[in-house]
């Protein structure tokens, strides 16, 4: 990640074209299908826990608020859409694990985090006009498990038939495979994978480093975002074990004891697509060059002590609250076919949980 200045521009992007974009004639089929999988996975856990969980990340680990400040003197290129223009606004954060089952934290799999930037102007993207929200999802990774739609649904139709199964099995193969994970990266690889399967390290959440890992509008030209750790309380936490053995939660308690005495700082990072080879839009596995063009610093998140986890936060970010690329502005449309698919699985998994619990889906002001 680049710790240029903010204001510096040391790339020169390249305009967003339609034809960057390949829509296959089957796609809508696809999207389907991948609704239909998820919802089959968010049936499941209701049926067995009488609470409708998300389709994916289902399994929340900190619930905070926060502000988030865009900064002074952006080059042109990075002044775009949320990020137009100074200023401050109200921010909600949600920190989570990849599955779309409840699963004891010793099955160690990729991290997720949500933002949701409360506030922001400009014209909406479909299906969110007239709120002032923009969602960015992301995972700690650089790049998406799948190259594209059918790669992924396939993936996923796995992954379905294994929910609610076995979770003892879970956590005796999460232990293998977090050891044949590390040994890759002892040899300097990593397997997302082994990873998302699994065989992630058991470290602090809040140590770790997000991305959108696929492309995005920004503005006139398209990009990735990442949000980073730089508090140096957080920093600390990188790859900090943390103990779960004797905690199914423990990720949760991890992050609520964190923020029960101190607050944290991460910075917002754009990196603007430079070439259309090398920075594809369709292949969402790529992981985008750095030495082509590096993360920028566009804007802080600040986020004071708090309780990271409460009944409150549960009812009204937990339960109340839908996080979605999709929910934003025109000029951040996600881009490819492995979120265009995603659109319709969005809208269905918040509106079964609005319908299963009981508790519409609110977008604050």
């Amino acid at each position: 990640m680049s710790d240029l200045p903010a204001n510096r521009s040391t790339v020169h992007p390249i305009p967003f074209q339609p034809s960057f974009e390949q829509i296959p004639e089957d796609e809508s089929e696809t999207a389907k299908e991948l609704a239909d999988t998820l919802r089959g996975i968010m049936q499941t856990t209701f049926d067995d826990h009488g609470h409708a969980y998300r389709s994916v990340h289902a399994k929340g680990h900190g619930l905070l608020r926060g502000h988030i400040t865009v900064l002074d003197n952006l080059a042109p290129e990075l002044a775009q859409g949320a990020f137009a223009k100074p200023g401050t606004l109200p921010v909600v954060l949600r920190f989570s694990t990849n599955p779309g089952d409840v699963l004891d934290d010793k099955v160690s799999t990729p991290r997720g985090l949500a933002l949701k930037i409360i506030g922001v102007e400009g014209a909406r993207l479909p299906g969110s006009e007239g709120d002032v929200t923009q969602d960015f999802v992301m995972q700690n990774a650089k790049a998406f498990t799948a190259p594209t739609p059918k790669a992924f649904l396939k993936t996923l139709k796995l992954l379905a038939k294994t929910t609610d199964k076995g979770p003892g099995l879970k956590k005796a193969l999460s232990a293998v495979l977090r050891g044949v994970e590390s040994a890759i990266e002892s040899m300097g690889g990593e397997s997302g994978t082994l990873k998302s399967l699994g065989g992630h390290p058991k470290t602090h959440v809040l140590g770790e480093s997000f991305n959108t890992v696929v492309p995005f509008l920004y503005g006139p030209y398209y990009a990735k975002l990442a949000v980073v750790p730089v508090a140096p309380s957080l920093t600390a936490l990188t790859d900090q074990p943390v103990d779960l053995d004797d905690n199914p939660d423990g990720l949760r308690q991890a992050v609520s004891e964190y923020f029960s005495t101190q607050g944290g700082i991460w910075e917002v990072r754009i990196q603007l697509a430079t070439d259309a080879e090398k920075m594809p839009i369709e292949d969402a596995s790529v992981t985008w060059p750095e030495d082509l063009s590096p993360y920028v610093t566009v804007a802080r998140i600040e986020v004071p002590a708090q309780a990271a986890w409460s009944s409150e936060g549960v009812r009204d970010i937990d339960d109340g609250m839908a996080f979605s690329p999709w929910h934003g502005l025109a000029q951040h449309r996600p881009l490819g076919g492995v979120m265009r698919v995603r659109k319709p699985a969005y809208e269905m998994s918040s509106g079964f949980r609005a319908t299963h619990n009981g508790c519409p889906m609110h977008e604050p002001r």
